[in-house]
């Protein structure tokens, strides 16, 4: 919710109540989460040009997780945007974190 993309996002999409916002902010919904225990898998292109603007902010969400315990795996890559290849690459590992914790 710190950054001007995230403001144009959920402004676009709920208005401008920024406490509505909150059920929308995965740095936010990890703070009040109550639901059975997991652990979050984030791959992230070093070469985003979205973090390399200071939108993303993964280090907020990961400083989040840790006050909340709540486990998390952040993995960044060199060479890789958040495009097709990154994506197609690293699918396979979420697919298999998903399924864990579905009991697939």
């Amino acid at each position: 919710m710190k950054s001007t993309f995230g403001i144009k996002c959920l402004s676009g999409y709920l208005g401008e109540d920024i406490e509505q916002w909150k059920d929308y902010d995965a740095t936010c919904l990890v703070k009040t989460y109550q639901g059975p225990p997991m652990e979050i898998l984030v791959d992230q292109g070093k070469d985003d040009q979205f973090l390399k603007d200071g939108q993303l902010m993964p280090d907020v969400f990961v400083e989040s997780c840790a006050r909340s315990r709540m486990p998390i795996v952040y993995r960044l890559h060199e060479g890789y945007d958040h495009g097709y290849y990154f994506v197609s690459t690293f699918i396979e590992d979420h697919i298999k974190h998903h399924m864990k914790f579905l009991s697939l």
